[in-house]
């Protein structure tokens, strides 16, 4: 790990952040990074607690002359989303981050960073070692899970909080101060089929999508970028209009939070300048509409010499047209709030084997109502195609309050250090608020951070100037909590 990293200022920061990214932190497995905040809380020697799922909480007393103003809530995952690309050779279960310095950014090699929420959790920890940062009481809250399901804000602890006010350390611009997000539900679709072997005189190859940019299914998908999954199923759909598709295999995409970057598929046809040709006009046309979003996209048809059981060609035909069914992308912008995308679904992951089906995808809505309208269609789709659907990891959406008042205090004191007002806003990704605010009503929360950019892809990088900037603010935040 580049001593690099720790030389950066604030030093504290980044030293705290090195520690934490020389720890395997895969979500649902946490146990490490767990035991590691408990031993950081220990070693200062301040009240460190556990409650049943795993979230770790560690207290600290105002500091001298802060003991009037009203207790606080700092909150950051231990988690992260572990994505790298196909050809780094990287073990996330056993391995630290393998971090570098590139100018005025922060990056890993071939790997996600960990920046997303790793610099929120290193903020919270430079905070509780400091001797000489004014600050009230602070009930430092480490979730765990927070990427793959929300385990720890859903299941934490009712009674071991105390605070009113809330500091969610885990937005990716950091001109903008969040007042609410997106809830989000899992669809997972699986299908056993029965397989036949392959016609003697089909070719089998291996279809490959990659080089996409990959990113968060939530911030990202209002852009546009392309995903793995629908690009190989037009090209599938593409050949099938002229000629039989056996599909063997398929694996595209890996986890739900982000948009899927690789896809490829062992197929089965009978080789013809017809399918041929509709191959390769599909691949043009991907290329021609995805030229700037997507430079690097890597499209191709590999002749093999395996030879495996086959689906049939009527039911690749089915699972090609399910997969053009389900919506992929935003479903609906808000009315209400300018540019904010209110629905959206990710086709997150396709895997075949061995005739097991599974489509995994997650949506989002600021709108419930909206969020069940969309699952259903989905479902719906797939149910139409004889498969099995169920619905899980339901969260709700953080409903926007205006009329904060810790909300006043981090508008105030951005305009005073900036000179310029902050943009409020309501964003498209899953922060916990929202169950925070279930498990403890009344919580007056807002959520900021440093610009994160290719978060839940191997772009990930943090901007250092942009931590020193949230750092700054945090400091001014906490020194003008309101009085008890």
């Amino acid at each position: 790990m580049s001593q690099e990293v720790r030389n950066q200022e604030p030093q504290a920061l980044w030293n705290h952040f090195a520690d934490l990214n020389a720890v395997p932190r895969p979500s649902k497995k946490e146990e490490r990074v767990r035991a590691f905040m408990v031993d950081f809380g220990n070693k200062l020697g301040l009240e460190v607690q556990e409650d049943a799922i795993g979230n770790v909480i560690i207290k600290k007393p105002a500091s001298p002359g802060m003991e009037h103003r009203k207790s606080i809530i700092m909150q950051s995952h231990l988690d992260m989303v572990h994505q790298k690309n196909n050809d780094t050779d990287f073990d996330f279960l056993t391995q630290g981050i393998d971090m570098y310095v590139d100018g005025g950014i922060i990056a890993a090699h071939g790997t996600t960073l960990g920046a997303d929420n790793g610099i929120g959790v290193a903020a919270i920890m430079a905070v509780l070692s400091s001797t000489d940062i004014a600050h009230p009481a602070i009930e430092a809250l480490f979730t765990i899970d927070e990427e793959t399901g929300m385990t720890g804000a859903k299941e934490l602890d009712k009674n071991i909080l105390s605070s009113t006010i809330l500091l969610n350390l885990d937005t990716e611009e950091d001109d903008e101060i969040d007042i609410g997000c997106a809830g989000g539900v899992d669809i997972t679709a699986t299908k056993k089929y029965v397989l036949e072997n392959i016609p003697f005189d089909y070719t089998t190859a291996v279809l490959t999508v990659k080089g996409l940019n990959g990113g968060h299914s939530g911030m990202d998908i209002i852009k546009g970028l392309g995903n793995a999954n629908k690009m190989m199923t037009r090209l599938l759909d593409a050949m099938q209009k002229v000629g039989d598709v056996h599909i063997e295999s398929i694996h595209g995409g890996s986890l739900r939070n982000a948009i899927p970057r690789e896809a490829n598929a062992i197929i089965s046809f009978k080789k013809t300048d017809a399918i041929m040709d509709k191959f390769e006009r599909c691949k043009a046309a991907l290329h021609d509409e995805y030229k700037s979003l997507e430079p690097k996209l890597d499209i191709s048809l590999t002749e093999t010499t395996a030879a495996k059981l086959t689906m049939t060609a009527v039911d690749s035909r089915e699972l090609v047209y399910t997969l053009l069914g389900i919506h992929n992308g935003v479903y609906r912008m808000s009315p209400d709030i300018t540019d904010l995308v209110e629905t959206s679904n990710n086709l997150a992951r396709v895997t075949l084997e061995n005739g097991e089906l599974q489509i995994a995808c997650l949506t989002r809505s600021s709108v419930d109502s909206s969020k069940t309208d969309l699952s259903s269609s989905i479902s719906g789709v797939m149910k139409l195609a004889g498969m099995k659907v169920k619905l899980s990891g339901d969260y709700p959406g953080w409903q926007p309050n205006t009329d904060s008042a810790i909300l006043e205090v981090a508008k105030s004191k951005y305009e005073t250090l900036f000179d310029h007002s902050p943009r409020v806003v309501a964003c498209h990704a899953g922060l916990e608020c929202g169950l925070l605010g279930e498990r403890y009503p009344g919580l007056d929360m807002i959520s900021f951070g440093p610009n994160i950019r290719g978060a839940h892809s191997p772009d990930e990088h943090v901007e250092i100037k942009s931590v020193q900037k949230f750092w700054k603010y945090l400091l001014e935040i906490l020194k003008d909590i309101p009085v008890a």
